[in-house]
């Protein structure tokens, strides 16, 4: 609260008038009249139009002009059902997802295709193109050239164009598709199931980990969700679970140890991997004491799905859980792609003895997932009381995974989370413990759930409605949709998400990004967020177009003062704006706002007592343009008309650019940047 009281009054700077952000923590309601219908919020005095745009500020990116009224025509109950199905028709979504030609593929053809420098240079070195010592022998330009050339002839991309398409097209989906809550949704499960980018192994898993895991999986049964993203090389990679292998299966300074170790070399004789060496392998094993492969137990995996995934840090799960956790995961690993990372041995096995044999043997090959059991802990595990004997295999982990999804602390931590993201930062106990009975009595029906939380009273109470800010993410996007606009070069939109504070697929903690207004309100990300609020409106953002009178029927309002009621309600439908009114007039009738604002940045950059959130500050976060150019997340962002900042426009410039009138823009502009729009 302290931070949030600072951040106002930096913000308070920019104008020699009331706190224009005071409304952040305000607690002043609209009266409202009420209307009968089936959802209960009557009791709240809501009309259906009301509702209609509160359930559209919870489970869409925000409402575009005219679907209130579309909403309110369908029925209120009628349209979430019709979301809660997900299979409305999306053309225009796929038509502009067609470009991204990496959507389409699979892991193992990203695998192939997609590869960072490192790689790209040591098949070329493979390949005899260049030296191993190229750096001394070959001069940079000759270097390029002969690794493009390869690149071309082989069919390789750079990774980076991955990483872009895979940016620009969640920014794609959740500006155009009509199955919002699906969208949404997917973003609350990629988040609580969070991989993230800064793990270079993971990059080229997480298309499809969100593709094939995430998405299709956001409505069904948690269940289902919870081992799928269990068996994804994505989370497999991330959480370093593809690596883990039984302690015993490797260290032979015990006598068990070296009878599993005699065992695995037998096994992979019998399958004539090793040939005479296998023999040889054994008896060295029986003889050295202290021999110790490099792998071992790996317990973040085992950890994180119970603190995060499911029972929470507070579910009743002690260390020995899960040690013994890791324990039942081990061999639970990835199919390799090709031949590097092990994929030859793998290939060998297959050629050998076929797939068939190696089932028998207790293998298991699902997509690309694979089970290997000679690194599999055949001890007996003891996990939150159930016993798992000792020589299982692959159903060890199928077990202790349905045991979690299906645990009563799960039920009430994922319908805690769900609360929180849907109703308010801290959501009734009386709303989650409804939501949790239904998810314990409905087998982890996320559907279900949903429909409980929906037809709670609490869902409609005064307390719940607006009390959700924005991320940076969803102030972008509610943004675009709101002006009915059109973007063509999503990245530059991802540049703007970065500068406020949120890099997506980027944040590298397991926990994802905080779900609490605290977190995203500072007094640097809130002038970030009215700067963005300008370039978008006086059209200073490449790709992004829209047309700010047709909003208003193509009538110019007569004064600044009448587009800011006009544009109030129009990009704030259902909400009383007379206070947002009062509040943004000196900003409206002051002509320094832009060097204001930008004065506030750089004292707010230069002073700032407390530090902003990991994700802003670290020094990998870049604003890269088209061309390539880049600056750190600090610097004050230039944009690609002329690279000059919003302050150094003159009033002709700043008309030419945005192809409107310039007092529309501005105020339209301060609209998205003021505290009412940031609540959702």
């Amino acid at each position: 609260m302290k931070r949030y009281i600072q951040t106002i009054l930096v913000l308070f700077l920019l104008i020699a008038s009331a706190p224009i952000l005071s409304s952040y923590t305000g607690t002043e309601k609209e009266s409202i009249e009420s209307k009968s219908i089936k959802f209960p919020y009557k009791q709240a005095g809501l009309t259906d139009r009301q509702a209609a745009a509160h359930l559209l500020s919870r489970f869409t990116y925000g409402a575009t002009p005219g679907q209130i009224d579309e909403v309110v025509k369908m029925g209120l109950e009628k349209w979430f059902e019709k979301q809660l199905e997900a299979n409305q028709a999306d053309d225009s979504l796929k038509a502009n997802l067609s470009q991204y030609e990496a959507l389409t593929k699979s892991n193992k053809e990203i695998f192939n295709t997609y590869l960072n420098g490192g790689l790209i240079r040591n098949r070329a070195i493979r390949a005899g193109l260049i030296p191993q010592d190229s750096t001394g022998k070959l001069e940079y330009k000759e270097r390029k050239e002969l690794v493009d050339s390869f690149m071309k002839a082989n069919g390789y991309k750079p990774e980076g164009d991955l990483i872009r398409q895979f940016v620009n097209q969640k920014i794609v989906r959740a500006v155009y598709t009509n199955n919002q809550l699906q969208e949404v949704l997917a973003s609350f499960w990629f988040n609580h199931f969070n991989v993230s980018l800064t793990k270079n192994e993971c990059i080229r898993f997480v298309p499809c980990y969100e593709r094939d895991v995430i998405r299709p999986n956001s409505l069904g049964k948690f269940s289902e969700l919870l081992l799928a993203t269990s068996k994804s090389p994505a989370m497999l990679t991330y959480l370093d679970n593809f690596r883990s292998v039984a302690s015993d299966n490797n260290n032979v300074n015990s006598e068990a140890g070296a009878k599993r170790l005699r065992e695995l070399y037998a096994q992979q004789q019998r399958l004539g991997l090793l040939g005479d060496t296998g023999a040889k392998a054994k008896e060295i094993a029986g003889k050295i004491k202290g021999f110790k492969n490099s792998q071992g137990l790996n317990e973040n995996y085992a950890r994180e799905i119970m603190e995060l995934h499911t029972l929470g840090v507070d579910g009743g799960y002690t260390q020995t859980d899960v040690t013994n956790a890791a324990k039942v995961l081990t061999g639970w690993t990835i199919y390799p792609m090709n031949d590097e990372y092990g994929g030859a041995q793998i290939k060998k096995m297959i050629e050998k003895v076929g797939e068939d044999k190696l089932k028998e043997q207790g293998f298991v090959h699902d997509g690309d997932f694979m089970f290997a059991v000679n690194k599999h802990d055949k001890t007996e595990k003891v996990v939150l009381g159930n016993t798992f004997p000792a020589k299982g295999g692959v159903e060890e982990g199928l077990k202790l995974i349905d045991m979690l999804a299906h645990h009563k602390s799960t039920a009430h931590f994922i319908c805690k989370k769900l609360a929180a993201r849907f109703v308010s930062d801290n959501p009734p106990a009386s709303l989650i413990d409804k939501m949790t009975q239904t998810f314990l009595d409905k087998d982890g029906d996320i559907k279900k759930v949903l429909l409980t939380m929906v037809n709670a009273p609490e869902f409609w109470s005064k307390q719940a409605l607006r009390e959700k800010i924005k991320s940076p993410f969803e102030l972008t996007i509610s943004t675009v949709r709101a002006l009915n606009a059109k973007v063509a070069q999503p990245y530059q939109l991802a540049n703007w998400i970065n500068k406020m504070g949120e890099r997506i697929y980027y944040y590298q903690a397991p926990t994802g990004f905080p779900d609490r207004a605290q977190y995203w309100i500072n007094s640097g990300s809130l002038l970030n967020r009215m700067n963005f609020g300008l370039a978008l409106a006086s059209k200073r953002i490449p790709g992004v177009t829209f047309d700010l009178t047709a909003l208003n029927n193509n009538h110019e309002p007569e004064s600044a003062e009448a587009a800011l009621r006009i544009y109030c309600k129009l990009l704030m439908p259902e909400r009383n704006v007379d206070e947002t009114v009062k509040r943004l007039i000196p900003l409206i009738n002051d002509p320094q706002i832009h060097n204001k604002i930008d004065a506030a940045a750089t004292k707010t950059d230069a002073s700032a007592a407390t530090p902003p959130p990991a994700s802003m500050t670290d020094d990998n976060m870049m604003m890269t343009s088209n061309n390539g150019d880049s600056k750190k997340s600090k610097e004050v962002l230039k944009e690609k008309v002329n690279r000059k900042k919003a302050s150094d426009y003159t009033i002709t410039q700043l008309q030419a650019n945005a192809g409107t009138n310039t007092m529309l823009s501005q105020v339209t502009g301060i609209i998205i940047g003021s505290p009412e729009f940031q609540r959702r």
